[in-house]
């Protein structure tokens, strides 16, 4: 079954709303563990606005299930996930001042730093993901950084199932089956919600894993965390 692993910086941005430690960024991600997801996600930014530095540090001793850190592999996040030694650490190429992720890597221009940087990661025993768009050239640079795995942003997808057009889904089909062929695990990440995840995992072949926030904490509004989590993984099954 695809795994799921939860984004939760939605709750440090509720916290820090109003300062203080309400609701417990810890607390909820043991929550969470305990309510059946089998990872946790965050995404630190230099800003801070929702998942501090602090958070990743202290979030060490909670996760059990896999630790999964993204971001912008600048010298300050490296060190952050050196120092921290997460299951998974996947590349994302935010800009500074991006609200959220909004584009893969191009695995072609950047291939050079790539591969230093998932070097790094992998002699210290960090599992490396790259964060792209389902293209196949791309996806085939990326095979030679050394990744892997891949996570494939899913925005495009899930805006076209939302206008009732499921063709959306061939160009990740092509891509899982690709990234396959290379050797590389396949992630997947971006808009996935309770009504576009199912479709997707059931015609994506080779999923290893999904990472949901943004989706997943707006529904637990209504749901519940507890009977959320339960909800999507229902869905993977």
């Amino acid at each position: 079954m695809t795994k799921l692993s939860v984004n939760i910086n939605k709750i440090a941005t509720l916290r820090n709303a109003r300062g203080g430690d309400v609701p417990n960024l810890l607390k909820a991600a043991s929550d969470i563990q305990e309510f059946g997801a089998e990872g946790i996600t965050i995404h630190p930014r230099p800003d801070e606005r929702h998942i501090r530095y602090q958070d990743a540090k202290d979030l060490r001793s909670v996760v059990h299930t896999e630790f999964n850190i993204e971001g912008n592999p600048i010298p300050e996040f490296v060190d952050l996930v050196l120092g921290i030694q997460p299951e998974q650490v996947t590349l994302v190429p935010d800009a500074v001042d991006a609200i959220t992720s909004n584009a893969g890597w191009d695995t072609l221009q950047n291939a050079g730093f790539l591969k230093e940087v998932v070097a790094e990661f992998k002699r210290n025993g960090i599992r490396t993901s790259i964060f792209m768009d389902p293209d196949i050239r791309l996806i085939e640079a990326a095979a030679e950084t050394g990744t892997d795995r891949i996570e494939l942003y899913t925005e495009s997808y899930a805006v076209a199932y939302e206008a009732d057009d499921t063709s959306g889904v061939q160009t990740y089909v092509e891509a899982a089956k690709k990234a396959m062929e290379l050797g590389l695990g396949i992630n997947a990440g971006h808009d996935l919600s309770l009504s576009n995840l199912k479709y997707f995992v059931q015609e994506v072949p080779g999923v290893l894993e999904v990472s949901i926030g943004h989706a997943l904490i707006s529904e637990a509004l209504y749901f519940g965390l507890q009977n959320v989590v339960s909800m999507y993984l229902q869905k993977l099954k």
